[in-house]
């Protein structure tokens, strides 16, 4: 999987996650960032062409894949925000306690191996009255898609970069002890099994 890690899957996941429909749910959530942000699954930069500079003073990216960042050159190059790169999974941050003003995380808790460990994580370093922004694909409510979604997730993880079709996000959220303070979620267009999407805003 060496050659597909390195030259082919950073190119698909770019290419899909920069989609109309997934852009437009990124601009529902990102322009909502103020201070220091925290995004976590920074990949490509797909979300860095929504950040206010008037609102944003740094953004703080965590990402392991080394692969999929270099794909996010053009849109750093654009960006006018200074940005820092973790290279590391979300759930052990080395950064210190109420650090964040604002956490992002878009399309990531389908792929981070322990995504509640990488929860407590956001909510440890947003400050107190701090808000963890979300986006995300997850489970569908409907009993025949959702099935769906498990059963092509022991094939879809491996060749979407470990990526679980059908997490249940709002769930997720609840177990690392995060309130859900707005919370919305539709179908966008695209395949059922990887299209019902949960926004909104948590707070620890």
């Amino acid at each position: 999987m060496g050659f597909y890690n390195q030259y082919i899957l950073p190119v698909c996941l770019d290419k899909a996650c920069g989609i109309g429909p997934i852009t437009k749910q990124r601009a529902k959530i990102v322009p909502r960032a103020r201070g220091t942000v925290l995004e976590i699954g920074i990949g490509s930069g797909q979300n860095l062409p929504h950040y206010n500079p008037a609102h944003v003073d740094k953004i703080i990216g965590v990402d392991p894949d080394d692969y999929i960042w270099k794909r996010s050159a053009a849109r750093r190059e654009a960006c006018t925000i200074p940005i820092e790169r973790i290279g590391l999974s979300g759930e052990a941050i080395p950064l210190c306690d109420d650090l964040a003003d604002t956490v992002v995380v878009t399309y990531s808790l389908c792929t981070i191996p322990d995504p509640v460990a990488a929860l407590s994580e956001m909510k440890r370093i947003v400050k107190p009255g701090g808000e963890i922004l979300f986006c995300e694909h997850g489970k569908a409510p409907d009993a025949g898609v959702h099935q769906w979604q498990n059963r092509i997730d022991p094939v879809w993880k491996y060749i979407a970069g470990g990526c679980h079709s059908g997490r249940d996000i709002p769930a997720l959220l609840q177990a690392a002890g995060l309130t859900l303070t707005d919370l919305q979620q539709m179908y966008i267009p695209g395949p059922r099994v990887l299209s019902y999407n949960y926004w909104g805003v948590a707070k620890g």
